[in-house]
């Protein structure tokens, strides 16, 4: 099954922590899918990801750009994989329905926001019930992660 990382936002807002994630992912030769809540998410992601630091740049793209195909890093609010990414990023509470097509997942979600983590709690419950591998990251004062749980 697949490993689900649940990342559980707590010093950073996702347009901070989520760039960092990805460039993690892209150093380690993997391709990714960020499927967030709206197409005004996307296109604010998409702008984030060009700025998030001004010495850094994540290659990607969204359906404003097109050739999904050629972008290591594909935004959208679809549940697709048009770039054949292994890793699934999952904003905002959004729930694929793919899990079980990629090798990893991280479900972010913001820790400030008590709706969202009972959302998340939730999440965990069903896939745990699916039988994939979870895992649980906590952010640290100085953003980085910590595990906390597997299941």
């Amino acid at each position: 099954m697949t490993q689900i990382g649940f990342y559980h936002l707590t010093q950073s807002p996702l347009e901070q922590a989520l760039p960092k994630l990805l460039d993690k992912a892209l150093a380690a030769g993997y391709r990714a899918v960020v499927l967030a809540g709206s197409p005004q998410r996307v296109e604010a992601l998409n702008d984030r990801l060009w700025s998030y630091e001004p010495d850094s740049w994540l290659p990607h793209g969204s359906d404003k750009d097109g050739e999904a195909a050629s972008q290591p890093i594909w935004l959208t609010d679809k549940d697709e994989n048009p770039n054949a990414a292994t890793i699934l990023v999952m904003c905002d509470g959004v729930r694929s329905a793919a899990v079980a097509d990629f090798a990893r997942c991280l479900d972010l979600f913001d820790g400030n926001d008590d709706e969202a983590v009972q959302a998340a709690r939730d999440r965990w419950k069903r896939w745990k019930g699916d039988g994939h591998e979870l895992v649980y990251y906590q952010q640290r004062n100085d953003g980085g992660w910590e595990e906390k749980s597997r299941s």
